[in-house]
């Protein structure tokens, strides 16, 4: 199924149908701000294991992230960290960025692992802000991309491509082929370990 929702003002019905799919297990791909994603509901193990399925990832050893709302209940899967961690991620959040930050005791459990990180994300995209708020709770995800890692633009392209294993694919309009950066801070420092499409510039304290 692929469902045509516009970013400029996601239609509640839409948001609601999605939700629906989310909350029964289902797998989504969805835009953001840098290039599209695969996604379901944080709560969902079963969903959560077909996810991985699909990237081709173990769950003990995917590179998952939680796409958030906003920045208010971090503290629910995180350890507490500096407060020029917290400046700087107020800056540039929502936007291209995904923040590794350390994980509290939920994370492993959520992920069936002994991840001790976890990567937070807030898109500067309405789409899945609007989805994680109805939810009530992030949702797992990761980037997607063909078996050469090539990032695809057109929905429609990825619905042909990927329809049939997930249950929705959201048409939010062209997606970007240009990753989040990210920005390490599990340690207390911000170290760059990945230039993406956000630009860096280190918020003093």
């Amino acid at each position: 199924m692929i469902v045509r929702v516009y970013p400029e003002n996601p239609a509640p019905r839409h948001i609601e149908m999605i939700v629906n799919t989310l909350k029964n297990d289902g797998v989504i791909i969805y835009p953001t701000d840098t290039v599209y994603a695969i996604g379901c509901d944080m709560k969902s193990q079963k969903a959560i294991d077909r996810l991985c399925q699909i990237i081709g990832k173990r769950p003990e050893d995917a590179n998952l992230s939680l796409i958030c709302h906003d920045l208010s209940n971090l503290s629910e899967y995180t350890i507490p960290f500096d407060n020029r961690i917290y400046k700087m991620m107020r800056h540039t959040l929502p936007g291209p960025y995904t923040y590794i930050l350390k994980a509290n005791h939920k994370v492993p459990k959520l992920f069936k692992n002994k991840k001790k990180t976890i990567g937070i994300r807030v898109p500067d995209n309405s789409i899945p802000r609007a989805i994680v708020f109805a939810l009530g709770n992030p949702i797992v995800t990761a980037s997607i991309h063909t078996a050469r890692e090539e990032y695809l633009i057109d929905p429609e392209e990825i619905h042909e491509i990927f329809g049939s294993q997930v249950d929705m694919v959201i048409n939010g309009g062209p997606g970007g082929a240009e990753v989040s950066t990210v920005l390490d801070c599990s340690n207390g420092d911000i170290e760059l370990i990945r230039q993406g499409k956000g630009e860096v510039e280190v918020v003093e304290a």
